[in-house]
Order: structure tokens, then C-alpha cells, then sequence
């Protein structure tokens, strides 16, 4: 039974296969064959998922894929707690998503090829988490970047949107180089790609500078792919493709590919206290970085987008702290409220007829009731408001990076904290209360989501609500916890003790991250309900820190200066040196040698050639001259001879 797990990635393979091949013929009822796809994929996960609370694993190589030389890479699953976790996400929030997309995208010129590259896209991310091997979930790992260009840049005809797909296409590449380079690694020092192998054959004797090396390359490709600091500037791009795309790839899974990669990796950081910090201090100063830009932004969408980078940030807090099940227990809960408010922002934007500056939004509950509820419930739970799904799972963060002596990764996950409240509230406010601030027209046909998107809504409501407290309750010892357990043995080992010893100043952590984004959230709606002419006069005061913000630190026009025009300048350059200089070298040495051959020929014409023309002409000459002596009177001869005797006289009288 265990084996039907291959069903799970071939299903959706299936629907992108039938949509690729007759989507023109298809067209608006793509659907129809997209969504069964993503149901039974998502059923199959789920009978999957009962066999494993059951105990069973699975290690399965279904074929050998790659042998050269010493390297054998099969075409294998792996089923365990950590890959049924992360497969259920994908498959459930994959589903909502797909039939939220029907009402979204109707009308669409595109709308067969939109669903064909859900499909694929989860057909890859599958890929990616069921792998048995490191090179398998590469080749997933890249099966999602591709499908994040096609879709991010899926209004290709906006320029805008092609931009942004090549932007993530190319910072990514950035990351995988670094993720390859650590596969390379690998293979060298392990002599395998496949987890069970190499972990099996991890000896703390060979170094702590070897699992340094190794983990710190494939937290490159996770800083890449999970959009953390530095190369976190594709994401707010990301916004460009359609709102569900933004639900399914850029909040709810892809974006936590690198988060599963880290946790996947665990038993090799575990060995690597060096590469932990670095994860810890990048995710707790990438939280706070992408929290404070989202306190300025008015795109509804970029808003989210950078609470997405913020949430990352904490996931990685918490895998730098060693606490692996807390990390990952975060990236399911804000799979769910995430992705609503992903779908939610759809909603609005749908209503208002793709408008998405929330400066001309307001008074949007009374149209829309469903949105208003269910966007309000994923705000608490991104702001993580006790008892929603975030609280639990960020609380579980903050306290593992404070027990294990991360001081000020923790106070910067403290602040971010209450960032977090004050910018969804900010949000949530400007959208949803106080007057409408559109047009007439608009306002006159503000309406509710159809059934198909207000559904989804309602779910991932539910979920954002219960998940947290269902799963998570109590803290690092709830039903989530003893699932995931044997992942992360090695980890629990050593700091376990620690953890369980401390759990009494857990409730006090906990008030204290409440309290917190209580505040938060009270200072919102003091400046966006009680006071809204607050945030004008602050942002006159402070204007210098206002821009700064608003145009998020210029982070984007410093790598256009730096890396873009820099390497147009550069390339401008080579060109120049390379068609002045080699190329003029090459002609030079043309002309020269043309030059050279002409006086070569002239001097062998007018030289050489007049030399001995010149001669043979004197040859002749004389010839002639003596010819004419020559006369045949010996009277002649005579005369010359005396002239010749009388010459030699005189010469010898007088010289």
C-alpha cells in the first residue's frame, strides 16, 4: 500500500501531460482535468499519511537513474514524517488553490495554459520533498524555478511581468550554484547523494570545517530559493503573476523548499555549529529587514509578499536554533494563513477590477463579509495572536532561540514580532474599515468572491484558526511533535534536556511575544482607525526614514548600479578591448602585412627586377657599342690601336 505514494507526484504529471498536449482544444475547461489531478494526488497523500501515523516508512528506489563510475543515483521516494508533512501541504494547499484559480482566472485568454503549469508545478515540488537522494530533490528543485519564471512572467505581455521572471530565474541561479557546489561536496567526502548513505556515513572525526563547508553551500541555495537575505529581492517582484500563483509558490511551498532542504540536512548541521549561527542571524535579520519595508508599502500583494520574507526569516531562526520540528511547524501554519491572505488580497483585487493600492481600498466588509472574516483571522494568526496557528509555532521559535542562548537573533525575532501586528493591521484597517476611498463606479460594483474562491477561504480560515492548538498543543511535545520525532533525534539529544528543564519559563516567553504583538496591533489602529492623520504627520517628521523605507533601502537600485549597469559597463568594455584592441591587433597585423607585401612587390619590381634590368639594358648597351666596332676594316682596328698606344703614353708621361 505504502507504494501508491508514486501516484501522489504522477497524478498531477498526468494533468500537465493531458493539458499540455490538447489545452488549445480543452481551453476554459482545463480545469476539469487540472483539479481531479490535484484531488486524487491530494486523497492519495492523505491514505499515505495514515500509513505513516501507523509507523511505516518507506525507502524505495524504483530505478537506478544515474551510474558513473563510483556514483549510483536511483530514482527513488523516501517516506517519513518529514516528507508526509511537507507532501500534505503541497497537495491540500495545492488543491485550494486550484479551485480558487477557476473563479480567478475566468476569462483568461490563458486559462488552459495557467493550469498546465500548476500541474507541473506540483508535480516538481512533489518531486522535490519525496526524493530520496540530494540530486533528485535538485532536479525538483529546479522543476519549481522553472515553473516560478513561467508563472511569474505568465502576463508576458506586460514587461513588468517578463522582468520579474528573469529577475527570480537569474538571482536563483545564484543560489543553486551554491547548492550544487555543496552536492559536489557531498559525493567527494561521502561517496554518495542518497540521505540514509550519507548520513550514515558521517564521522565527526573528519571535522567540523568539512560539514561547514558543505552546509553553509547549501544554505546559499536555501537563502536563494527561500528568498532570504541577500537574494531576497525576487519575491516582492514575484507579485507580477496572478494572485494564486502568489498562494501557491511564492507563500505556501516553494519559497519553503529551503526551509525542508535545512531540516532534510539536519544530521549535517547538527555537526556544523558555525553554519547554524549563520542560519540563525540571517533568518532573525531577515524577519526585522523585510518587516520594516512592510510597514510603508500601499501594493496590497507586496504587503504580504514581504511578510513572506519576514515568516521565512523566522523558520530559519529556528532551524539555526537546532529546533528543526519548530521550524517546520511554522512553515505548515503559514502555509495556511499565508496562502489566505494570498487568496484573500485575490479576492479584494478581484473585486476592485485589479486594482491593488490600498490607499483606493476602505469599507470593505459590508461587500465583502467572507474576505473581511476569514483576512482578519490569517492577520491574528500571521501576527501570531494566541490561540491562532501562528502563535504556537512562532512562539516555539522565539523560545528555542532564546533557551539556546541566541540572545539577539531572539530580541530581533521579538521586534519583528510586533512589526509583524502593526504592519497585517495597517493592512487589514486601510482594506477593510473606514470609508471607501475608490471611485464611484468601483464602489457601485464591489461584490463577494464567487463560491469557487470564498470556499478555499473559508478552509484555510479554519485551518488558520484550529492547526496551531490541534497540532502544536502542548508546545514541543503536541501531536506534530511525537510525528515528526525520529527526524530530529540528534537534535532533541543534545538540547532536549535543556528545553524540558526550562519549559516553566516557556508561558512567560509566550505572554511576553503576545503582549508584544498586542501592542502591535494597538498602535495600528490608533494610527489607522482612532488617529489616521497620525501616520501623514510621522511620515513628515521622519522624512528621511520614510523614504527610506517606502523604497525599501534601495536595496534594488544599489544591485542595479552594482551588479547591472556595472556589468553593461564591464561587458561594454570587453567589447571595446576586444574590437580595439584584439580585433585591432588582428587587422593591424592585417594591414601590416598588406602593407609589407606592397613594398615587398615594389622593391622586387623597382630593385630588384630595375637591378637587373638595368644590367641586362648595360649588357645590351655595351653589346651594341661593341658590335659596332666590330666593323671589318682593318683601317678602324688600326686607328684604335695607336689612339690606345697614344692614351697609355700620356697617362704614363703625365699621371
Amino acid at each position: 500500500m505504502m507504494k501508491l505514494v508514486a501516484l501522489v507526484p504522477l497524478l498531477p504529471l498526468i494533468g500537465f501531460l493531458i493539458n499540455g498536449l490538447f489545452g488549445a482544444r480543452i481551453k476554459d475547461r482545463a480545469h476539469l482535468v487540472a483539479i481531479p489531478a490535484a484531488g486524487l494526488s491530494c486523497l492519495v497523500a492523505f491514505i499515505v499519511f495514515f500509513q505513516t501515523i501507523g509507523g511505516a516508512t518507506l525507502d524505495w528506489d524504483v530505478y537506478s537513474w544515474l551510474k558513473v563510475g563510483n556514483l549510483t543515483v536511483p530514482i527513488g521516494i523516501l517516506v517519513d514524517p518529514l516528507s508526509t508533512v511537507m507532501m500534505l501541504v503541497v497537495t491540500f494547499v495545492g488543491l485550494l488553490i486550484h479551485i480558487y484559480s477557476i473563479g480567478y482566472m475566468h476569462g483568461d485568454r490563458s486559462f488552459a495554459r495557467f493550469f498546465t503549469y500548476l500541474n507541473l508545478f506540483m508535480f516538481s515540488m512533489l518531486v522535490l520533498v519525496l526524493a530520496n537522494n540530494y540530486l533528485l530533490m535538485f532536479l525538483g528543485w529546479e522543476g519549481v524555478g522553472l515553473c516560478s519564471y513561467l508563472l511569474i512572467g505568465f502576463w508576458y505581455e506586460k514587461k513588468s511581468a517578463a522582468d520579474a521572471g528573469k529577475k527570480a530565474f537569474v538571482v536563483n541561479r545564484i543560489g543553486d550554484a551554491g547548492f550544487m557546489l555543496g552536492l559536489f561536496f557531498i559525493w567527494s567526502t561521502f561517496g554518495s547523494l542518497k540521505y540514509t548513505e550519507v548520513f550514515a556515513a558521517i564521522d565527526p572525526a573528519l571535522g567540523a570545517g568539512i560539514y561547514t563547508t558543505i552546509t553553509l553551500l547549501l544554505f546559499v541555495g536555501a537563502m536563494g530559493k527561500s528568498a532570504q537575505l541577500p537574494l531576497y529581492v525576487w519575491l516582492p517582484d514575484a507579485m507580477e503573476g496572478p494572485t494564486p500563483v502568489s498562494a501557491l509558490i511564492h507563500a505556501a511551498t516553494m519559497v519553503t523548499a529551503g526551509v525542508y532542504m535545512v531540516a532534510r540536512s539536519n544530521p549535517l548541521f547538527n555537526l556544523a555549529p558555525f553554519s547554524l549561527e549563520v542560519v540563525a542571524w540571517v533568518g532573525a535579520l531577515t524577519a526585522v529587514f523585510a518587516a520594516t519595508i512592510a510597514l510603508v508599502q500601499n501594493d496590497i500583494k507586496k504587503v504580504v509578499a514581504y511578510s513572506t520574507i519576514s515568516q521565512l526569516g523566522y523558520m530559519f531562526l529556528g532551524a539555526g536554533a537546532g529546533a528543526y520540528a519548530s521550524a517546520v511547524f511554522h512553515l505548515a501554519t503559514h502555509a495556511f494563513f499565508k496562502a489566505l491572505l494570498f487568496l484573500g488580497a485575490g479576492s479584494v483585487i478581484h473585486s476592485l477590477h485589479g486594482e491593488q493600492d490600498i490607499r483606493k481600498m476602505g469599507g470593505l466588509w459590508k461587500a465583502m463579509p467572507i474576505t473581511a472574516w476569514t483576512f482578519l483571522l490569517a492577520s491574528l494568526a500571521n501576527g501570531g495572536i494566541f490561540p491562532l496557528a501562528g502563535f504556537w509555532s512562532k512562539d516555539e521559535i522565539l523560545f528555542n532561540a532564546f533557551e539556546r542562548g541566541l540572545t539577539i537573533p531572539w530580541l530581533l525575532g521579538l521586534i519583528g514580532a510586533f512589526l509583524t501586528a502593526f504592519y497585517m493591521f495597517r493592512l487589514f484597517f486601510q482594506v477593510f474599515t473606514g470609508p471607501f476611498r475608490g471611485d464611484a463606479h468601483t464602489a457601485h460594483h464591489l461584490h463577494e468572491s464567487p463560491p469557487n474562491m470564498a470556499y478555499p477561504l473559508l478552509v484555510l480560515g479554519a485551518l488558520s484558526v484550529v492547526a496551531g492548538v490541534l497540532f502544536g498543543f502542548p508546545p514541543d511535545r503536541g501531536l506534530y511533535h511525537r510525528f515528526v520525532a525520529p527526524i530530529f533525534e540528534a537534535a532533541h539529544e543534545s538540547e532536549g534536556a535543556a528545553i524540558h528543564a526550562a519549559a516553566s519559563s516557556e508561558i512567560l516567553m509566550a505572554a511576553l511575544s503576545l503582549s508584544v504583538a498586542l501592542l502591535g496591533i494597538g498602535l495600528a489602529y490608533l494610527f489607522y482607525v482612532k488617529r489616521p492623520e497620525l501616520p501623514a504627520r510621522l511620515a513628515d517628521k521622519m522624512q528621511g526614514v520614510y523614504r527610506l523605507l517606502l523604497n525599501k533601502y534601495w536595496v534594488d537600485e544599489l544591485y542595479q548600479a552594482i551588479f547591472i549597469d556595472f556589468g553593461k559597463r564591464f561587458c561594454r568594455f570587453l567589447w571595446g578591448f576586444d574590437s580595439r584592441v584584439v580585433d585591432g591587433a588582428v587587422n593591424g597585423s592585417g594591414w601590416l602585412t598588406m602593407r609589407l607585401s606592397v613594398m615587398s612587390a615594389w622593391s622586387d619590381l623597382k630593385i630588384v627586377d630595375g637591378l637587373v634590368n638595368a644590367i641586362a639594358d648595360l649588357i645590351q648597351g655595351g653589346s651594341v657599342t661593341l658590335r659596332r666596332l666590330h666593323t671589318g676594316a682593318i683601317q678602324n682596328y688600326i686607328l684604335a690601336m695607336a689612339l690606345g698606344i697614344l692614351g697609355m703614353v700620356v697617362f704614363y708621361l703625365f699621371v
